[in-house]
């Protein structure tokens, strides 16, 4: 081995014995490793920083920022409430969620996908009286299976796909994947929902795990376009328990009716009395189009500002409004934010909501311009608590969503744009249209993940150059020697697969993906086959909690170990090897 080699090989052991160890975050650990490279010369200085302006980097951002918008234009939420339902049988929700996450998480990042998923699996498992633990594992397989369908999916298909333009002048295609990702995926999906969520072990604690949050009595209007009026309250319980929205009244003129009020006729303008959490608060307002409590000021705030948020405030012995209404202290018109709803320890609130004085301990749901929410909580004396992402869904954008995003996916597969740009103008579009706020649109964007790609694509690239990728893809053209192709690629797939169960998928792909291509050189046949193997490989993290975020997301949720992931990964891992091969060298003959 050269020196250069030497020193890149010691830097990637580094890396990933740090990766392993956990002490520091991944992306201090890229970044520091891209520095040491520079300074020692393997590195050149030119090229230091070309990773992040690499378009599978830009591709990366841009998708998350196009995810973020079409959770918050409620598109995504209108398919997931359409098709939800807590009375279906465990197998048969796990296949439903399933297929559900799969095809999100083929045209949206594949975290994304789960986030939103995630608290729809844990409110149906809390209705249905069942743990979360055996729905929410299968639920994580899914979204890391149905990436692996198309180029956005998951960003080791970007990563490739960028590589193979590098390196063969032209990268893959959108739907350049699916033929082997799709059929792998769907495979995978029908052993999760019909063998593997049963593989896994039971915890009595994961309800307690998955903690029901505060729930909160608020109000929701009836606007005067609503399709409401003339339905009785009655008529909209099947609604409101699909959402986990308890109807508790009904305000008409200033008055709060209650058991009665589930007889009463709806009318423009009446208040619904409710009793939520705030997504399903906001689940519900969106499936009825119904406003907040103060709807005159919501518009105001909409027309003055970047967005809305929702902010959760606990009320301390020196509150400003401790004592006090939101009326009476002025919270609308001095700052310009309407209080949703109250939280009060079970105990039941009798009045208006804006009408009601606040008590020491009452937690308070308050809608707000989202630049002031630090300022309004220093206002009102409240303490902030801990940000659960809680968004405010403008579903009157939701088909300007879908429909811009669905044209840059056509445009981008039939070739007419190039995806970064395709996605780019989606992301002007977003911004412009306010589906996605110009205060948010940076915030959309994991930028540790940004950093660890920017970082690792020089050091991939440094490691090509110097010819260590050569190196060991000769090393398993030598272990391989005499073995038919199946067997090389499913070596490759295995080696790929081991390192992405214990490294970042990210970091694994932009070192795996260069060999494979020597190894096809090596072999004098044609290198997609192997980038097919590794693109699949490097997303089939199953066996441990940190292959994968998804995988860590649920961790806690559901109530998991760290052993009990590879007792249905492991063999979704050896399935999916059996599928991928086969179809990789029919759609993708050697």
């Amino acid at each position: 081995m050269t020196q250069d080699q030497i020193i890149l090989f010691a830097l990637f052991a580094g890396v990933f014995a740090m990766l392993l160890w956990g002490r520091y975050r991944y992306d201090i650990i890229a970044f520091s490793a891209l520095m040491i490279g520079v300074v020692v010369g393997v590195v050149p200085t030119d090229q230091a920083f070309s990773g992040f302006g690499h378009p599978a980097t830009l591709v990366v951002a841009l998708v998350l920022v196009v995810s973020t918008g079409l959770m918050r234009s409620g598109a995504v939420g209108l398919i997931t409430r359409t098709l939800i339902d807590s009375g279906r049988s465990l197998g048969g929700h796990i296949t439903l969620m399933g297929g559900v996450a799969g095809v999100l998480s083929a045209f949206m990042n594949n975290v994304a996908a789960l986030a939103l998923l995630m608290p729809v699996d844990i409110q149906t498992a809390r209705k249905a009286g069942r743990s979360p633990s055996l729905s929410l594992m299968p639920l994580s397989f899914a979204t890391i299976l149905g990436g692996m369908a198309t180029l956005i999916g998951t960003p080791p298909n970007i990563i490739i796909a960028a590589i193979r333009g590098d390196s063969l002048g032209e990268p893959f295609a959108m739907f350049d994947f699916a033929p082997v990702g799709a059929l792998t995926a769907l495979v995978g999906l029908v052993f999760v929902a019909t063998i593997g969520w049963r593989l896994i072990p039971q915890r009595d604690d994961a309800m307690a795990e998955a903690r029901d949050f505060n729930a909160y009595i608020a109000e929701l209007t009836v606007p005067e376009d609503s399709d409401l009026p003339g339905r009785r309250v009655a008529e909209l319980i099947p609604d409101a328990d699909e959402a986990d929205v308890a109807i508790i009244g009904l305000v008409r003129g200033g008055k709060r009716l209650y058991g009665s009020a589930h007889n009463t006729e709806i009318r423009a303008g009446d208040a619904l009395v409710i009793e939520a959490a705030p997504d399903a608060l906001d689940e519900f307002r969106s499936t009825l189009g119904l406003a907040f409590s103060d709807e005159t000021r919501e518009e105001r705030l909409k027309a003055e500002g970047e967005g809305l948020s929702l902010l959760e405030l606990v009320v301390p012995a020196d509150a400003r409004i401790l004592g006090k209404t939101a009326q009476s202290v002025g919270l609308a018109w001095r700052q310009r934010a309407v209080l949703l709803g109250i939280s009060r320890q079970g105990r039941r609130i009798t009045k208006q909501v804006r009408k009601t004085e606040v008590k020491q301990g009452d937690i308070l749901l308050v809608l707000a311009p989202r630049d002031r929410a630090a300022d309004i909580a220093d206002w009102l004396g409240c303490l902030h608590l801990a940000d659960r992402g809680l968004t405010v869904t403008d579903d009157s954008k939701t088909w300007a969503a879908i429909g811009l995003f669905a044209v840059a996916v056509a445009l981008a597969s039939f070739g007419f744009l190039y995806l970064p740009i395709a996605l780019g103008i989606v992301v002007v579009f977003y911004a412009l249209l306010k589906i996605v706020p110009l205060s948010e649109l940076y915030d959309s964007i994991e930028w540790p993940v940004i950093v660890l790609l920017g970082s690792m694509i020089p050091l991939g690239a440094a490691l090509e150059d110097a010819g260590g990728t050569a190196l060991i893809a000769g090393g398993l053209v030598t272990l391989t020697e005499g073995w038919p192709a199946w067997a090389i690629l499913a070596t490759l797939m295995v080696v790929t697969m081991t390192l992405s169960d214990v490294l970042n998928n990210t970091a694994t792909a932009i070192v795996a993906a260069p060999v494979g291509i020597q190894m096809a050189q090596s072999l004098g046949v044609s290198p997609d086959p192997f980038l097919m193997a590794v693109a699949i490989a490097a997303s089939s993290a199953f066996l441990t909690p940190i292959g994968h975020k998804n995988n860590t997301l649920v961790l806690g949720p559901g109530g998991y170990r760290f052993g009990d992931y590879w007792r249905m990964g492991l063999p979704l891992e050896a399935l999916v090897i059996a599928v991928s091969v086969p179809l990789i060298l029919v759609f993708w003959p050697l």
